[in-house]
């Protein structure tokens, strides 16, 4: 496998749009499938619950290549719009965008919760980087990783 070289720098409301319409093109197939796929909804969803301080927008060769966000909430933090451009998908980006949030996770010892589409190719992702089942239902599965190390370790 060839990675790609990319970079991450803070998101801004101006990139709100560019990651609705990445969102909605990653997101179709799995949620033809699921039956849940809306033209609009799609879009808005992200639009509506997209805080740019807690998102990085990835850039391979300077260009727009995807996003990720990590928002704290009470018990973990939320490992939330990660999309990578189809034709970047496989090439590294995202394995090499998780393994960096997930560094910084295990720093601050914060466990990572995340939802995924059943069915969809990312939840082996996700598996590979530490990431178990909590609980699913007809249409998410709900996920999550502790810390790579305990108290002391790192």
């Amino acid at each position: 496998m060839i990675t790609a070289d990319w970079e991450l720098r803070p998101a801004s409301t101006a990139d709100v749009e560019a990651i609705a319409e990445l969102r909605a093109v990653v997101m179709r197939p799995d949620l033809e499938r699921l039956g849940r796929y809306d033209e609009r909804r799609v879009r808005q969803r992200l639009r509506n619950s997209f805080v740019p301080e807690y998102a990085w927008v990835i850039e391979v060769g300077g260009a727009f290549a995807g996003c990720v966000a990590l928002r704290p909430a009470d018990d973990a933090h939320w490992l939330e719009h990660f999309f990578v451009a189809p034709h970047l998908q496989g090439s590294g980006v995202g394995s090499g965008v998780l393994r960096e949030l997930l560094e910084r996770a295990d720093r601050d010892r914060l466990l990572v919760r995340l939802n995924v589409l059943r069915g969809s190719a990312a939840r082996r992702l996700y598996e590979r980087h530490g990431f178990t089942t909590e609980s699913q239902d007809p249409v998410d599965v709900f996920m999550v990783r502790k810390p790579a190390y305990g108290p002391g370790e790192g």
